[in-house]
């Protein structure tokens, strides 16, 4: 079946102060997380006015993507409005069988992938009989487009710094931190796992690799469970401190894993990594996150080509890009798979 439509799907965030707590709360729901976690949080956002930029820039987003094609384009969240389960709703309404999904998410892993299979078939399950058929489009950590809008947002950021710290500034790519078992289990045991860490560094190899570095970290932020869970690492501040006592004189931050800036990436990075550097006498840019790149868009588009006009995917990694559907299987059984690049599933 020709898809009809794409929904963009993200994780979604408050738009204004008495929404914060809310949002929190759906987030969190079911994973107990203790009061005075969240209360950390609500402090982060309202920093900025109880208002995180990921809705603007998905509308952003949005608006670029229609001006390069004809079909129509629709927006839900996971954890605030729109709400994906609304925003299928509408779509059943508008009278749309078949549609694409792209969710804001370059990545394999739980978080990053399967969790937006388990929205797509909550919001399908919420509106019934009349819910369009949804294919989540494939991973894009490895896409050329999104690989250069990340080095040449090093690039400019590279450029902010002193003259005599450029050359030397080291190169730092950070994602968002997940429990180690939470990674291990993100792809299939008999390949190793580790799917969503293994493209994060794959996909940090390929940003540096354009811009000429053959040396960078690759670090990890926004950790947020208890403290007895392991979760990858080092976290950003703890590296920052590192190689500060190794002698190095200033970093480029590259925040690879987000496609958007968020409240985590402008407070983890702009905030407590920006005054760590400065404490330690660091030289710091941090660079911006491929979204609002024109090219970002062009890739969508491009994802969108791979099952309505049957273009070929380009990919320039190393790390298999598992496809989210394959066969029409559930993502349980065989999303986070790094054992083959996607295939175009069959539609009903």
């Amino acid at each position: 079946m020709t898809p009809e439509a794409l929904l963009v799907l993200s994780f979604g965030g408050p738009e204004g102060p008495e929404e914060v707590r809310p949002f929190l709360e759906n987030v969190v729901r079911g994973r107990g997380v203790p009061p005075e976690r969240l209360d950390a949080v609500e402090e982060h956002y309202r920093h900025f006015g109880g208002v995180s930029p990921i809705n603007a820039r998905n509308r952003e987003l949005i608006a670029a993507i229609r001006e390069r094609t004809d079909l129509p384009v629709y927006f839900g969240n996971r954890n605030w409005y729109p709400m994906v389960e609304d925003t299928v709703a509408e779509m059943a309404r508008d009278g749309i069988r078949s549609a694409l999904v792209f969710a804001t998410s370059a990545y394999g892993g739980y978080s990053a992938c399967r969790q937006y299979h388990e929205d797509i078939s909550r919001a399908r399950k919420a509106v019934g009989d009349g819910a369009p058929h949804l294919i989540k489009l494939r991973h894009f950590f490895d896409h050329p487009a999104f690989v250069k809008a990340n080095a040449d947002a090093v690039r400019v950021a590279r450029e902010s710094l002193p003259a005599e710290q450029r050359d030397a500034a080291r190169l730092v790519f950070t994602a968002h931190s997940v429990p180690l078992a939470a990674d291990e289990a993100a792809g299939v045991p008999e390949e190793g796992g580790h799917l969503y860490s293994r493209q994060i560094a794959e996909a940090a190899r390929l940003v540096a690799a354009d811009l000429g570095v053959e040396e960078h970290d690759v670090v990890w932020q926004s950790r947020s469970g208890p403290p007895q869970v392991p979760w990858l690492e080092p976290d950003i501040v703890d590296h920052l401190e590192r190689l500060h006592a190794a002698g190095t004189q200033a970093v480029v931050v590259s925040p690879v894993g987000f496609v958007s800036d968020h409240v985590e990436v402008v407070w983890d990075l702009d905030n407590e990594a920006a005054e760590k550097a400065a404490e330690l006498g660091l030289g710091f840019a941090r660079a911006a996150t491929a979204g609002p790149d024109p090219r970002f868009a062009d890739m969508v588009v491009e994802l969108i080509a791979e099952h309505a006009h049957n273009a070929a995917p380009r990919a320039l990694g190393r790390v298999p890009s598992a496809g989210c559907t394959v066969d029409g299987a559930p993502c349980a059984i065989d999303c986070c798979a790094p054992t083959r690049r996607p295939t175009r599933p069959a539609t009903p």
